[in-house]
């Protein structure tokens, strides 16, 4: 772990909100998830030394978290690249369905199991709560045409299930070869399948079970966006309906009229 290898030698009791933000969250500066993700932990640490009467109060308290980018869904473009460089019966598009149709957080996904894809569930780490499979054809062909010699779907080259950070690592090795661009995250197929689904107009609440939402706030984050999407589609369209009927409604050019005038002009002249 980071905080133990880089500030195990500090104490707990000298532990200030000054120090945290100078000693430990600062040197992380230009790695804003790594210093997001080591608030994350110091506070759980905190809590606990809190719990046990090692801290009277949680120094962390007004430290803003580290602004990170948002990772963003795959574009359908990116997901047709992938799925080429790696074709049904690869281990790589095993584990890129599992994410996508399953909308499975990494955290998640390596511990799926073929029971669970039997049950059509599982339970989401994050917040407990139940996601439900679909019936995808791509997801169904994917997992029947790799082997189910193991307990969890997806496993090493070993042949041993994956910890998080290996199969963390496992997907960066799968995205970095197919040529995608550095923000194709894995984590960013969950994102994709609320796209897909949000752009199918399913409803807010049926997107709120299929990923395994807590709050309705997250799943009407897709829906909106693709009501944008389409607020777009539909004003370009009303925009060239438009033109095309101001452009029908203008004089045509008369030039054979004006042709004629300007003989007839030089006629009487003559």
């Amino acid at each position: 772990m980071h905080i133990r290898k880089a500030h195990g030698d500090r104490t707990v009791s000298g532990m200030t909100r000054e120090k945290i933000i100078a000693k430990i969250l600062e040197p992380l500066a230009a790695h804003p998830a790594a210093a997001l993700d080591t608030l994350k932990k110091l506070r759980i640490l905190i809590r606990h030394a809190i719990d046990i009467g090692w801290l009277q109060h949680d120094p962390s308290v007004g430290i803003k978290r580290p602004k990170t980018k948002e990772i963003r869904a795959w574009t359908n473009a990116e997901l047709e690249i992938f799925r080429k460089r790696w074709p049904i019966g690869t281990n790589e598009r095993a584990a890129f369905a599992l994410m996508l149709y399953l909308g499975a957080a990494r955290v998640d996904s390596h511990k799926i199991t073929w029971r669970d894809i039997k049950d059509g569930s599982y339970t989401r780490s994050k917040t407990g709560i139940t996601a439900y499979f679909g019936d995808e054809e791509e997801l169904h062909q994917a997992l029947q045409a790799i082997p189910h010699s193991h307990v969890t779907v997806i496993n090493s080259q070993l042949g041993k299930p994956y910890s998080m950070s290996g199969f963390s690592r496992f997907m960066r090795d799968t995205i970095k070869a197919a040529g995608l661009p550095m923000d194709c995250k894995p984590h960013g197929l969950r994102k994709t399948l609320g796209r897909l689904l949000a752009d199918g107009e399913v409803s807010t609440h049926d997107i709120m079970a299929r990923l395994g939402h807590k709050t309705l706030a997250e799943a009407e984050r897709y829906t909106r966006d693709a009501d944008r999407r389409r607020g777009r589609r539909r004003a370009v369209v009303k925009l060239t309906e438009h033109l095309d009927q101001s452009a029908n409604k203008l004089p045509q050019n008369q030039s054979g009229l004006l042709g004629k005038s300007s003989k007839i002009g030089e006629d009487s002249n003559g």
